[in-house]
């Protein structure tokens, strides 16, 4: 299997009024062809600035950003987003409200000939579970629903890298573990290359084949969901992943009490 996604010692900073905050410090990792990848830690450890430059809305301050062998950026030069075969699944769906289902799924296939559109559209309304619903609207919709159509729409130019920004935060609990797990299937069925970030590690263990533990702007470990849990790299992701598990836990019994209640 042949690496699609590379990140080259990037580094990624912000100018503000007091001066340059620095987010990413000389960041490493390879995503292979038809891996899911998952970038999980806290708030503010910078795994959204890193989709952020992926998709060319950042500006590197050192290093390379490559997929499938082109230069998408380098501090000196950048490829515009739009041709860079990455797709962008945002954090609230981002679904056009006057659009119906079809509508949005089809927004970024209209320099596409009608048939070949319908017949693309149509493919992905049945892969995600929506061909009946192709004339609601957003409103209409089940948060869980309007998150497969932010998938189509994602999936509809056939980019070669898919970017999922905490896909699932606006989820209960329960529509969140089993939407991870609906999603890793479209993913592997269509043999999409896929990069998530997440500050839940239920949602990364379910859906993600590699996953990179941030602190501090770096990813201290990047590692299949297995080698995390039986062999942490440091103390940092040992407790990181026993504190994610011990609060998964007590997050249950207290939901097994309510029912009980």
């Amino acid at each position: 299997m042949s690496k699609l996604l590379e990140l080259d010692h990037i580094s990624l900073a912000y100018d503000t009024p007091e001066g340059v905050v620095p987010v990413v410090n000389d960041l490493t990792l390879e995503l292979q062809r038809g891996h899911i990848g998952c970038l999980l830690g806290s708030s503010g450890c910078g795994k959204t600035t890193i989709l952020r430059a992926i998709a060319g809305f950042e500006p590197l301050r050192e290093g390379i950003i490559r997929l499938g062998g082109r230069t998408l950026s380098t501090p000196s030069q950048a490829m515009e987003p739009q041709d860079r075969q990455v797709g962008m699944m945002f954090q609230d769906y981002a679904l056009f409200p006057h659009l119906n289902v079809e509508g949005n799924v089809a927004f970024g296939l209209r320099r596409w000939d009608k048939s070949r559109r319908d017949s693309r559209v149509n493919e992905l309304l049945e892969l995600v579970g929506l061909s009946d619903a192709r004339h609601r609207y957003p409103h209409e919709l089940s948060g869980g629903q309007q998150q497969r159509v932010a998938l189509a729409r994602a999936l509809a130019p056939e980019p070669e890298l898919l970017l999922l920004d905490e896909p699932f935060s606006n989820l209960d609990v329960d529509t969140r573990e089993r939407l991870a797990f609906e999603v890793r299937d479209i993913l592997k069925k269509t043999g999409h290359t896929a990069l998530l970030v997440t500050h839940n590690q239920a949602e990364a263990f379910a859906i993600a084949d590699r996953i990179g533990v941030m602190n501090g702007g770096r990813i201290v470990q990047w590692d299949s969901p297995y080698v995390l849990h039986h062999a942490p790299a440091t103390p940092f992701v040992a407790d990181f992943v026993k504190r994610e598990v011990l609060m998964a836990q007590r997050a249950q019994a207290y939901n097994r009490g309510l029912a009980a209640e």
